[in-house]
């Protein structure tokens, strides 16, 4: 079984190739962050993609919905130390297999695995709970400008990140901070953070 592990912390990913590599029949190849694990994912076909949400310049969360358009075969087993609703309910509308938190029993991931290979969806009871209660009101554009301006980016910068207009940042920005109740970018992306929307 070929496995992409996509993860930023050097030693949390050393230890779960360590884990999946002694449970046998696996091929890891490693990704020190999302960038890099959507370049593997387009250059060769695996069968999983173990991923961790918070990484930088692209999700987690972003890689189960490349993997999930482009590449409906490969399964998608998320594991994270967040246990946000708002990034569990994504991860379900992505399609996303399995979802469990770092702090599990290493067995139960290497079961995991094995269930989501054999056709099952494996989502923590607690964390499928959770994901049931909280509604996301970003859409997509609103929450990628939100992401860069919680980066300290400025309006010109997300512009050209995004390749749109400065006004349409700004209007981005106050529709993310209206439906959010906050009293500006910072404070939304903090709220938007906190809930597991970002």
């Amino acid at each position: 079984m070929k496995i992409l592990l996509a993860e930023d912390q050097a030693m949390v990913r050393g230890a779960l190739s360590a884990l999946l590599t002694l449970s046998g029949h696996c091929q890891i190849t490693e990704a020190e962050n999302g960038e890099q694990a959507l370049a593997l994912l387009k250059q060769q076909q695996f069968d999983l993609l173990l991923s961790d949400i918070e990484m930088p310049k692209v999700t987690g969360i972003e890689l189960a919905q490349w993997v999930a358009d482009n590449q409906p075969q490969t399964k998608v087993v998320i594991v994270t130390t967040f246990s946000r609703a708002g990034y569990i309910k994504r991860a379900i509308e992505c399609g996303v297999s399995g979802f469990l938190l770092k702090d599990a029993p290493s067995e139960q991931l290497v079961d995991a695995i094995t269930s989501v290979m054999n056709g099952k969806r494996i989502i923590d009871p607690e964390l499928a709970m959770m994901a049931i209660g909280d509604k996301d009101p970003l859409n997509d554009k609103e929450r990628r400008a939100l992401r860069l301006a919680s980066e300290g980016k400025s309006t010109s910068d997300i512009a050209s990140t995004l390749f749109i207009a400065e006004g349409t940042v700004r209007n981005y920005l106050s529709e993310a901070i209206s439906k959010l109740n906050a009293s500006n970018r910072i404070d939304a992306a903090r709220i938007a953070q906190q809930k597991g929307w970002l």
